[in-house]
């Protein structure tokens, strides 16, 4: 009686101990890639090799980045979040304001070599020339019947007086929303309306506190009548204690969108909005506003969502 075959699971010389004894990768960290393709209705199985030749690689075909790679791309996206962090942070400073910054820079400069504690005095006010020309993005209703803030600043007037004369707008009173900007406020100016600029006109004047209300007649400025849908409005840029500059870029009989930036009024200023009939105030006396987002009076009482735009 010949005695039974060896079995093969015990590590014998067969075909298959011998695949049983061959080093295998491990499933956990990288399965087999199973690829399926359809063919007349036959399924085709290809398996990669359960042992491949040379070094065993540190990560599995098709995972597309190493062990290193893995600590590098989790350092990247922080880098990149602190990155857009900062770029979020800082405001773009306006044109008009890099002589400015410049002049208050060397001045920094010529002070610290005088006296050393002088510089870093100066680079204080460096900042802060710095952070009064700034002029950061708005998002702006865009609706015809909403009359948005031209300025950056405190609401300190809301009633109806006689606009200016050279603004051409009548004898009759209208309703007038003045908003004061200090020395910390943005003090680029926008359009409270979309429409057509009909005239700019500049009047000579003083210097009182732009906060005061004798400010809208003494003072130094400069005014835009623009046609719009519900007939012609005032904007009147007035010079302030401080102030002693006036810009404005805008141009008669030029299109103006709401929220559009026309001019710039140099530390510390008022900006009043004159009005026809059928406004409404939409903001309360002693209220911040933001320039070219807050609405301070509608022409329409009853409306739903408007769109936005960003400049």
């Amino acid at each position: 009686m010949e005695p039974p075959a060896r079995s093969d699971t015990g590590g014998g010389t067969s075909e298959a101990g011998a695949r049983k004894r061959r080093p295998r990768r491990d499933n956990a960290a990288c399965s087999s890639k199973l690829s399926r393709e359809t063919d007349a209705g036959r399924l085709l199985l290809f398996r990669t090799p359960a042992w491949e030749p040379g070094p065993r690689p540190q990560h599995c075909p098709g995972d597309g980045f190493s062990l290193t790679s893995k600590n590098e791309n989790a350092r990247r996206p922080a880098a990149m979040s602190l990155f857009n962090t900062v770029r979020n942070t800082i405001v773009p400073v306006h044109k008009e304001g890099y002589p400015f910054v410049a002049a208050f820079f060397v001045a920094s400069l010529v002070l610290g070599w005088i006296f050393k504690p002088l510089f870093w005095i100066g680079m204080i006010f460096t900042l802060w020339c710095a952070y009064f020309f700034r002029d950061p993005e708005r998002v702006t209703p865009q609706d015809d019947d909403l009359v948005i803030s031209p300025a950056d600043g405190k609401v300190s007037a809301i009633q109806m007086v006689t606009p200016p004369a050279e603004l051409n707008l009548g004898s009759e009173p209208m309703l007038r929303i003045s908003v004061f900007m200090n020395v910390f406020n943005c003090h680029v100016n926008r359009a409270p309306m979309r429409g057509r600029i009909v005239s700019i006109n500049y009047r000579s004047g003083s210097f009182v506190n732009a906060e005061l209300d004798k400010a809208s007649e003494d003072n130094e400025r400069n005014g835009l009548v623009i046609e719009t849908r519900h007939g012609q409005i005032g904007v009147v840029q007035i010079a302030g204690l401080v102030a002693r500059r006036i810009l404005c870029w805008a141009n008669p009989n030029e299109p103006v969108d709401a929220g559009e930036r026309f001019g710039l009024i140099r530390f510390g200023s008022r900006l009043d909005v004159f009005l026809p009939a059928g406004a409404a105030p939409r903001v309360s006396l002693g209220q911040t506003a933001v320039a070219g987002e807050t609405v301070i009076a509608e022409f329409a009482s009853a409306k739903g969502p408007v769109i936005s735009r960003r400049s």
